[in-house]
Parts: C-alpha cells; sequence; structure tokens
C-alpha cells in the first residue's frame, strides 16, 4: 500500500485527487494539507511514501516545504505539481529534491504511475528534461565557467567506471544507452547506477543529474 499526502491551496483541487486516489486499491490517502507548513508539519507526523506537493500556495510555498521534508531525512519522496515543464517552479523544485514533477493537466492514469514509481525510489521526469530545465536555468547554478569540476566529496568514492557514468547520467543518457556505449550488460549498468546513488547520498537519478551539474562534470550546453 503507497500511503499519499495531499499538498494543494485548492480544496476542491485536493476533492479531486481524493476522489482519483481513493479508486485505487494500492493507495491509502493519510492527510490533506493546504500550505507548505502544514505540508511539512504532517510529513513529519505520517511519514507517508509520497507527498503530492502543489509549488504556489499562500505562506510556505511547495518548494520550502519540499526543502523542508527531504532535509529531514525521512522516507518521504516529494512530487510536484506544476503549470509547465520548463518551468523556474518546476527547476525550484527539483533542486530543493523533489524526485519529480507532473505538469497540472496530466491525465489521471499519468498521476497514478507517478506516484508509484516515485514510491518505488524512481524518478518521474525523464533525464533528458531534468537536462533541458538545468540548461535553461544555468544562471542558478553555483558553479562558474570554465575551469575542473568543482572539488565535492560526494565524488570522491567513485571509482572511475561510476564517474564516467554518472556524466552521462547528467547528459540525459538512459541505462539502454549506456549499456551500449560502455559494451555493458544493462544489469550491470544498473547495478553501476545504484551504487553511484548510494555513494553520493542521492536520492534518485534527477539527483544525480543535479550532481552532475553541481560538481561541472557536465556543464549547460
Amino acid at each position: 500500500m503507497t500511503t499519499v499526502l495531499i499538498v494543494d491551496d485548492q480544496p476542491l483541487q485536493r476533492l479531486g485527487f481524493r476522489m482519483l486516489l481513493e479508486s485505487q486499491d494500492d493507495m491509502d490517502i493519510v492527510g490533506e494539507a493546504g500550505n507548505g507548513s502544514e505540508a511539512a508539519r504532517l510529513a513529519a507526523e505520517l511519514r507517508p511514501d509520497v507527498a503530492l506537493m502543489d509549488i504556489r500556495m499562500p505562506g510556505m510555498d511547495g518548494i520550502q516545504a519540499t526543502r523542508r521534508i527531504v532535509a529531514s531525512g525521512d522516507r518521504t519522496r516529494v512530487l510536484i505539481l506544476t503549470t509547465f515543464d520548463l518551468d523556474e517552479y518546476a527547476y525550484e523544485g527539483l533542486r530543493a529534491g523533489a524526485s519529480g514533477f507532473l505538469l497540472k493537466d496530466a491525465q489521471p492514469e499519468e498521476v497514478l504511475s507517478g506516484i508509484r514509481a516515485v514510491a518505488c525510489g524512481d524518478a518521474v521526469v525523464a533525464p533528458r528534461l531534468t537536462r533541458r530545465l538545468l540548461d535553461a536555468y544555468a544562471q542558478h547554478l553555483p558553479s562558474t565557467p570554465g575551469g575542473p569540476p568543482t572539488p565535492d566529496p560526494r565524488l570522491a568514492a567513485l571509482t572511475d567506471r561510476e564517474r564516467e557514468i554518472l556524466t552521462v547520467i547528467g547528459q540525459g543518457w538512459t541505462n539502454t544507452e549506456i549499456a551500449e556505449r560502455f559494451h555493458l550488460a544493462e544489469s550491470t549498468v544498473k547495478t553501476h547506477v545504484g551504487r553511484i546513488l548510494a555513494k553520493t547520498g542521492s536520492r534518485d537519478r534527477v539527483q544525480a543529474v543535479i550532481l552532475a551539474y553541481d560538481t561541472r562534470l557536465v556543464t549547460p550546453s
């Protein structure tokens, strides 16, 4: 059973999500929040698998709430809702630690599959879209153009091969493409990716792409 916290300042929007999720045998709504501070409090109290998070809310917004939930170290993963895919709010949400985002006009089955994917530890946003977002908002990145990658302790434990694979993850490559490029079995690639996530403390593939940018293994195109 996947437990879900619904966060939206619009009661009708929350009702719509509740009706959709209640129609599923494998989902359990453990709470609702109308603003970011309430969302952070309920996430800490209820520890849901997924927080379905609106971004634009009065008071503490969804980005601040996401940052607080992720910083707590609890298991809750955040799936944010935004209006446009190449949107600064989507970018900020991913950098705050969200495991993906959905458009507000997504089909019901997309919402359900997104929640299930995030609950299983997968990222909902395609790596290529993450890269497009980072390229679009590259001026917000902490590193400056030119020079070697920024020294980062999260990279220190990686083998040369793992660093190579993290680089192409940052470039938006799929496991199949990585397997073909490095002449590896896909199962081997999955093992490498799992080790990269564990060693770098990345919650999922989206956060690994952001790490590749922050440490300048990958630079904006």
